[in-house]
């Protein structure tokens, strides 16, 4: 078992963050990578996006929003409690090196998986600006986290309830107007990772997104993460999970994500809780 050393509910308490032991993956992993998580025997696989890990205390760190039954299995674990399995790290890391200007840019749970790319960003050399948004400011995530890793930090709600009354395309439109951005790093839901990519293409600024398909195994084999970049059919769990954003098939990769919503609500709707069932 893979034991939950630390919980923390987030944006309102649909998002939350379990630090969780795993000292083999802590040890390994790098920022971009993910591990899938499934707990009790018959359990859901489910990939995440490491947030952040710890090798010295052999942790890693998720953050997920209850979407579905499996995620709302994963929010009643406790401290203590634990996952079955824990698999990883899974996906290529992310490539860091120093180019200068870069800008990260972040949306919803996104803002978690972008918080361990955008600190190496900034531990390599680069002048790093981030812009992070969610719908009100009670759905904003690791502001200070995001503060520390960056150079500069933006923040954008769409209700204006904080910061930059709009969306984070708005801001990082102002960004490139300033000139000599080298690379944009957008995550987040994919309708906001198709305005980036859009937006940057314009200015001619090599953009990455971190892309997540249905996936199953997560090695390669079973073909559900498949993903068309540049017209070539590619496995985000293999290939992946970052692609160059003005390559990306974003309209099939919206259809794909659709595919099984209502069977998935029917699911979490019919969902008893383990408190309900005791």
């Amino acid at each position: 078992m893979f034991t939950i050393v630390r919980r923390e509910e987030l944006s309102e308490g649909t998002v939350v963050l379990n630090e969780i032991e795993a000292p083999r993956i802590a040890q390994k992993a790098h920022p971009g990578q993910f591990v899938i998580l499934k707990t009790g025997e018959d359990g859901e696989r489910i990939p995440l996006t490491m947030a952040d890990t710890d090798p010295e205390k052999g942790t890693i760190t998720i953050i997920y929003m209850v979407v579905g039954k499996s995620t709302a299995l994963f929010s009643e674990l406790q401290v203590g409690d634990g996952y079955t399995d824990v698999i990883g790290p899974l996906g290529k890391p992310t490539h860091l090196e120093k180019v200068g200007k870069v800008v990260c840019v972040g949306g919803g749970t996104g803002v978690a998986v972008l918080h361990p790319i955008t600190r190496g960003l900034k531990e390599v050399g680069n002048d790093v600006t981030c812009i992070i948004g969610a719908r009100n400011k009670g759905l904003l995530m690791l502001e200070e986290e995001m503060k520390g890793a960056s150079h500069d930090l933006r923040v954008c709600t769409d209700d204006g309830s904080y910061g930059h009354h709009g969306f984070v395309t708005d801001v990082l439109k102002q960004v490139l107007d300033d000139g000599d951005v080298k690379l944009v790093v957008g995550i987040g839901p994919v309708p906001m990772m198709k305005a980036v990519s859009n937006l940057t293409k314009e200015y001619g600024v090599e953009t990455l997104v971190s892309l997540n398909p249905i996936m199953v195994d997560g090695t390669g084999m079973c073909g559900g993460c498949r993903v068309t970049v540049g017209g070539e059919t590619k496995f985000a769990c293999v290939d992946g999970p970052e692609f160059d954003g003005h390559l990306v098939d974003f309209d099939e990769l919206t259809l794909r994500l659709q595919a099984y919503l209502e069977d998935e609500k029917k699911c979490h709707q019919g969902h008893c809780t383990i408190r309900d069932a005791k």
